[in-house]
Formats: C-alpha cells, sequence, structure tokens
C-alpha cells in the first residue's frame, strides 16, 4: 500500500476505533465483537508500523508507550481543583439549602445530583480535540503530570467527538449556540474533570493475582487506584484495567446547567454515571440518597455518598467559593462504615458453651447511621494481636447488620494512662474457674453448674432454629429459671399453667396458649433435635448430617420399625454405637467436631436429661431420606441470598442438604449455584462477578423434583 492509501485507511481505522469506543465505554452497547475491534486495532497497528511518521498523539494504538518515567513533573491546575463540604445528616442539608436562599433570595430550587465516586480525582486537557495531558488532583493548585498512564485507561477519549447538530438540538440548546459549542470543542482548550476508579470485580482479580505470587495484597479499590496511577511503568497500570468517569467541564460554554453539561461529556465521549438524576425537592434528593446507601453493593465500583449541585449554573458565580469548597455543592455521604472512638473498658460475657467472649465498651459513636457504643473482641488472640489496651483510641468497622468489632488502634494518641487488659480468672457470673483448653484460643467456665452457661442452653433449645417454640423468648426463660421451674431442657415439657399463672406477665389466657405451644413440640424433627442440644461445634448443617446418618443407618436395616426411632432411648443407643472414627466416616467430620458428638452422647448428666425428656412425652421425628445414589445434588455447594416466597429458608436448606447438596454463607469460586430471591443483596453481585450460576426460586424448585 502506497503512503497515501495508508493514510486515508489509517484515518480511517482511528475513526472506526473511536465510534466503537465511544458505543462500548459511553453507551454500554457494541455492534462488533472484541475480538474484530482487536482485529482493526492490530491492522491500525502493523501500518504505523510500517509508517511510524504517521503515528500521532490520538492514535488508539498510543494507549501503552514510551520508556518508565523516573518520577512525575508537577503541574498547575488552570483552575484549583477545589473539595466539597459534606453533610452526614439531613438537618446539615437543610442547613445548607438555608444558607444559600438567605443569599440569593431568588435561589430556584433544581438539583443535579450524581454519585460520589470513591477514587481518584483527574484533570484532563485537550487542546484542539487532542488528549494531551493528565493531572492529579494534589494540593488542588499543583498536581503530577500522569499523561502516560491516564492514556492506557480505554474510557478516556484520546480525540474528542465533535457532536453533531442534531445530538445538541436534543440537549436543548439552540442553533447559535449549537454553533459556538461545536467551534469552542474544536478549537479551545478544554479540560475535563472526573475520578478514575477501579471496579469490585478487578481488584479482587488483582488481588488474587497477589496472593498466588506471594506479594501484599491492596486494601479496596481506591488505594488501589492511587497506587496504580503513580506506577512509572504505563504497561502495569494498562493491566488494571481502571475506568474514568466525567463529571465538569471548564470551559466558556453556554450550557445553562449541570444536566446539559454531563449530556454533553457523554456526547464528547465521556463515561457519566447512569444514575445521575434531576430533582425539584429535597425529599427526592434524601429518597435518592437513602435507595443507594441500602444498594451500594449492587453497583460495580465504590461510593461513598451523593454530590447535591445546584442544576442552574448561572448561580455558582453568585454563589461562589468560601474556605475549601463551594456553596453550589455538597457531598451529602452515606453512613459512615468506620469511625474512631476511645476503649472505656472490656467486660467479659459467657455464652452457652461457657466460653468468655471479651465486650468492648466504647465512648458512644455513630457508625454506619447508628450509635454503637460496644464491640466485639472475639478473644485474647484477638485483643493481642490488635494490641489493645484500655483508653485506647480506636477504629471500629460496621458493616450492614454485622456487630461492630475494632480493626486498628492509634498507638500514637497514647498518652501512657491506657492500661492493659487481662483475661478474667473467675467466671463473671459464677465465680467458678475459667480455663483455656489446650490447642484453643477461647477460655471457658468450668462450672458445668454455672447460671449463665445454663440460661443460654435453655434458650437455645427453644430458639428459632432449634424447637422453635412460640411466646418462649428469652425474659421468659430467665423468669422461669429464677423461680425454679426449670432447671434442664427437659423441665419445659412438664409444665403447666398452674406453675405459670402465678409469674409475672402471666394471665389464663396467656398460660394456656404457651403450654400449649410447649405442647406443639413434643415431637421434633430429628435434625432439629441435635441442633438443639447445644453440642459444641454442631451448628445447623452438621446437625443435619447427623441425621441423615442415623436415619440412613436405622433404615438400611429392614427389621426396623419407624416407630423405633421415635423412642428417645432408642435413639440414644443407636448414636453411642459410634465410634468416634465411625463419626469422621460416616458424615465427612473434622476430628474436633466428630470427638465433641461422641463425647456428648457418653457423658451421664447429658444421658439423664435425655431419658428426662423421654419421661416427659418428647418423641423425635423421622422420615426416610434417600440414599447415596439418589442424592442429586452431591457435592454441589449453595448459597441463598434474599428473601423467598415459596419456602423458607430453613426448608430449602434442608432440601439441599437432604440431596446431598452443602450450604455456604459466602460467596467464593467454590460455590457451584446461587439462589436468589427478593430484595437479594451484595451476594448476587459477587456470583455474577464470579461467573457462578445464579437460579431463582422457581429453578430452584426444579432442580430440587
Amino acid at each position: 500500500m502506497d503512503k497515501n492509501k495508508t493514510i486515508k485507511r489509517i484515518e480511517k481505522l482511528k475513526t472506526e476505533i473511536n465510534y466503537h469506543r465511544y458505543l462500548y465505554h459511553v453507551e454500554d452497547r457494541e455492534e462488533i465483537s472484541e475480538s474484530a475491534l482487536d482485529s482493526l486495532k492490530k491492522e491500525l497497528a502493523d501500518l504505523e508500523s510500517n509508517f511510524p511518521e504517521l503515528i500521532t498523539p490520538d492514535s488508539p494504538t498510543q494507549r501503552v508507550g514510551g520508556k518508565p518515567l523516573n518520577k512525575f513533573e508537577k503541574i498547575e491546575h488552570s483552575v484549583r481543583m477545589i473539595s466539597m463540604f459534606d453533610a452526614f445528616a439531613r438537618d446539615d442539608v437543610h442547613n445548607w439549602i438555608g444558607r444559600l436562599k438567605r443569599l440569593k433570595s431568588d435561589f430556584d430550587s433544581e438539583y443535579y445530583c450524581e454519585l460520589k465516586l470513591d477514587g481518584l480525582a483527574m484533570a484532563l486537557r485537550y487542546k484542539e480535540l487532542v488528549f494531551n495531558l493528565a493531572a492529579t488532583r494534589g494540593d488542588g493548585m499543583v498536581g503530577e503530570n500522569v499523561t502516560q498512564n491516564v492514556k492506557t485507561i480505554e474510557s478516556v477519549p484520546l480525540r474528542l467527538r465533535v457532536p453533531n447538530k442534531s445530538e445538541l438540538k436534543e440537549i436543548g440548546l439552540n442553533i447559535k449556540e449549537i454553533n459556538e459549542v461545536q467551534n469552542k470543542i474544536k478549537k479551545s482548550e478544554i479540560e475535563i474533570r472526573g475520578e478514575v476508579v477501579m471496579t469490585i470485580k478487578e481488584l479482587e482479580r488483582l488481588n488474587k493475582k497477589f496472593e498466588q505470587l506471594g506479594k501484599s495484597v491492596l486494601a479496596n479499590p481506591r488505594n488501589a487506584v492511587a497506587g496504580s496511577i503513580r506506577q512509572l511503568n504505563s504497561e502495569v497500570v494498562s493491566e488494571r484495567k481502571l475506568a474514568f468517569y466525567a463529571y465538569e467541564l471548564i470551559v466558556d460554554l453556554p450550557l445553562l446547567t449541570q444536566g446539559r453539561k454531563i449530556k454533553l461529556l457523554e456526547l464528547l465521549g465521556f463515561k457519566t454515571l447512569p444514575q445521575n438524576s434531576l430533582f425539584n425537592s429535597l425529599d427526592e434528593i434524601f429518597k435518592f440518597r437513602d435507595y443507594w446507601a441500602s444498594h451500594k453493593n449492587k453497583l460495580p465500583f465504590q461510593v461513598d455518598g451523593i454530590v447535591i449541585k445546584i442544576n442552574q449554573l448561572r448561580f455558582w458565580p453568585i454563589l461562589g467559593i468560601v474556605g475549601k469548597g463551594p456553596r453550589y455543592m455538597m457531598a451529602y455521604k452515606f453512613p459512615a462504615e468506620q469511625s474512631t472512638t476511645k476503649l472505656i473498658d472490656v467486660k467479659w460475657q459467657i455464652g452457652r458453651t461457657g466460653i468468655l467472649t471479651p465486650i468492648a465498651t466504647l465512648e458512644p459513636v455513630r457508625v454506619g447511621g447508628v450509635i454503637v457504643t460496644h464491640a466485639t473482641l472475639h478473644n485474647m488472640d484477638e485483643i493481642e494481636r490488635l494490641g489493645l489496651r484500655i483508653g485506647d483510641t480506636v477504629i471500629i468497622e460496621r458493616a450492614g447488620d454485622v456487630i461492630p468489632k475494632i480493626i486498628k488502634v492509634l498507638v500514637k494518641l497514647r498518652d501512657g494512662s491506657e492500661k492493659k487488659i487481662n483475661i478474667s480468672k473467675k467466671c463473671p457470673n459464677c465465680g467458678g474457674g475459667v480455663k483455656r483448653a489446650e490447642g484453643e484460643v477461647a477460655y471457658r467456665c468450668i462450672n458445668t453448674d454455672c447460671y449463665a452457661v445454663n440460661l443460654r442452653r435453655l434458650m437455645h433449645f427453644v430458639s428459632k432454629g432449634a424447637l422453635d417454640i412460640e411466646g418462649l423468648g428469652p425474659k421468659i426463660v430467665e423468669q422461669l429459671i429464677k423461680n425454679e421451674k426449670v432447671s434442664d431442657v427437659s423441665d419445659f415439657f412438664s409444665l403447666s399453667e398452674c406453675d405459670l399463672k402465678p409469674l409475672e406477665r402471666f394471665a389464663d389466657k396467656s398460660a394456656k396458649n404457651l403450654i400449649k405451644s410447649i405442647q406443639d413440640k413434643k415431637q421434633i424433627d430429628l435434625a432439629k433435635f441435635i441442633y438443639a442440644l447445644g453440642i459444641r461445634h454442631v451448628g445447623e448443617g452438621v446437625s443435619y448430617s447427623f441425621a441423615i446418618m442415623i436415619a440412613l443407618k436405622f433404615q438400611a436395616d429392614k427389621n426396623n420399625n419407624i416407630e423405633l426411632l421415635k423412642d428417645v432411648k432408642r435413639l440414644i443407643k443407636i448414636i453411642q454405637s459410634f465410634s468416634k472414627e465411625n463419626l469422621m466416616d460416616l458424615i465427612d467430620l473434622g476430628p474436633v467436631i466428630s470427638e465433641s458428638l461422641y463425647n456428648w452422647f457418653q457423658n451421664k448428666k447429658n444421658i439423664e436429661v435425655l431419658m428426662k425428656l423421654k419421661d416427659n412425652g418428647v418423641q423425635i421425628k423421622y422420615h426416610r431420606f434417600l440414599d447415596k445414589k439418589q442424592r442429586t445434588l452431591q457435592g454441589k455447594k449453595f448459597v441463598l441470598t434474599g428473601t423467598l416466597e415459596n419456602l423458607t429458608r430453613i426448608d430449602a436448606k434442608n432440601k439441599i442438604r437432604e440431596l446431598g447438596g452443602e450450604i455456604s454463607t459466602t460467596v467464593s469460586k467454590n460455590i457451584d449455584y446461587v439462589i436468589v430471591g427478593k430484595n437479594s443483596g451484595s451476594k448476587n453481585e459477587k456470583a455474577k462477578n464470579l461467573g457462578i450460576k445464579i437460579i431463582n426460586e422457581d429453578k430452584f424448585i426444579n432442580l430440587i423434583k
């Protein structure tokens, strides 16, 4: 091909490649496959290789190139990159609008709201349509030249599109304004500002790679972006698949509103956030903010609030800038998930298995939209790992409805008055001895008659996941213990209305209702019965697997009658026939769980309670389980998220277990199916990112038929 034909071909290729880049990165659609686009890029690269003098800065081949830098040069911003004032509550927003109206009485209540991306602010400059500089915020006045790295970001156009007249007419411009916009775009130096972000999916990919290479993982997408942009080798940046979202256009154009400005940025070739919205009232803004505060995990990137901007641009210079930021915009942050506070004290709480758990008492602080005064510390190993002392300033974290936890101690803020935390030498409830079992991190009350241990054991027995006795909540259980009406789980089934009526909170009807609820539970499902016993290390999953093993062993003997297994005494004999090795082999349990199960059913005191349950009329409900050949979900792992309409969560889990499947609470690459109900959360998104099969309730029901 001669040079003149090559020049024409190169220009056509650049135009075509830029067109498809715009479709993919701005309009989120594609007309040709990625491999076809790669083929066009290769042809362009080959032509430029033959005629290097034809390479221009805006060529798609120039996204990665150049030698690694030794350092970044400093760049002075043409217009200061300002920060924003933050609002954390509705009152802050009301007060801000009140101040604006006092400054400008004819203030127009029209607001343009954008999601506040948690990335790295960036300023891009274009001269006569061609990208020629990218600079970080720095101190607002001077940033660093990171042009070579930003070139690698596919969503940054190396050459601006010139919107046609019909496109500009659609955003509300008249003929005079259209001509002015087109001329200035072609001839002026234009600055675009926005945020460089990394998706959560890309962060997970990178961290997996870093783990395999033995490198330190990246803490979060924001830190990952900052670290990536400051790489001296642009090829490293190119591998990290960053994205750029535009939110500001600095050039004197007749656009009138922020909404028009955002639409023009799209026409120029930039990605903008599709969630951006125009509102006419604060109530609408609050709904928008609250919606994304609770649905932010559905987004592919991290956001930490919304940005409220006065939509009419004519008010911006009038309202002006004060201090660090402009009056015409405000960042309304989502509830903080981390905050700092002081550790006042550590109290020890005892659980149903006798384990002492340290609970931090904190100076009250708002985290994640709620006031937090306590946090879990798990165990002494965690306290020692943190290097925590009473009086320390700490960072606490609360994600969703998870119990707050201390994640870091700010040791530089110590003043010398801090005190070491010591394990309690006595049980905080009964005063009995405390001992750390060999090979465990937990400390435990060794008094088998400890009131607190027994209270929690009894509460667990009647709780929702176990017997689920309606009306028998924690306060009633505690009242029954204090009035010496129950001392172990079998006593619930010997209660009468006469026992209850003298007690506080009970009248004839309430006493009658509770006794009926208890009597209705005298026939107990085998798996729930095992779980209700509160055996250490034995949760719902292990209980169900154990129940299947017992039932399969029982039904394998043709001489057995179903009526026999209803007898608790018969059940005890079957369980006691297993050795620890049997337990490990038959239901694939680890040695710790197997030993815990084995020891529990060898304990005389436990057997006495079981026999009392039998004497009080308790029977085991048994149903036939499928053999291994019929267990169609054998080896498959499931995660459930959201609310199911036709099945309860427990019924769905039990059906999966019955068919040989396993249940997990977390989404990972090892999961085979994620079952999605209504109002599913971040697990759904994570499953999509990992390419895990997602099924709705109807498909799940078909799967288990």
